[in-house]
């Protein structure tokens, strides 16, 4: 299992713009808990899953508009990238590096 946990600096490409924020992660066996925090406020990681190298996991979004984003991503040692789907509105690119 790779090593996920940690605070990670990243940035969602939406059609709002770049959304950068701060994702910390803990793991707990092949699940885990966390948090981003941007601008936008913050959004909890909820059904937090790790298989791998690989992560899953929701957040419920309030602004601009309540919906939920279903998350995965991909940690290639200080790297992360994966994508934050957000129903019809499509797919969202997610990357970012972990903070020292």
């Amino acid at each position: 299992m790779a090593n996920v946990d940690g605070a990670w600096d990243c940035v969602v490409k939406t059609p709002l713009g770049d959304q950068q924020s701060v994702f910390t992660i803990a793991s707990t066996g092949d699940s885990f808990s966390g948090e981003m925090v941007g601008a936008m406020g913050s959004l909890t990681a909820e059904e937090g899953k790790i298989d791998g190298n690989k992560l899953s996991w929701k957040m419920n979004l309030k602004v601009p508009m309540p919906m939920t984003l279903d998350c995965q991503a991909t940690v290639d040692g200080d790297s992360i990238t994966g994508a934050a789907g957000a129903g019809a509105f499509g797919s969202f690119p997610l990357s970012g590096t972990r903070k020292a």
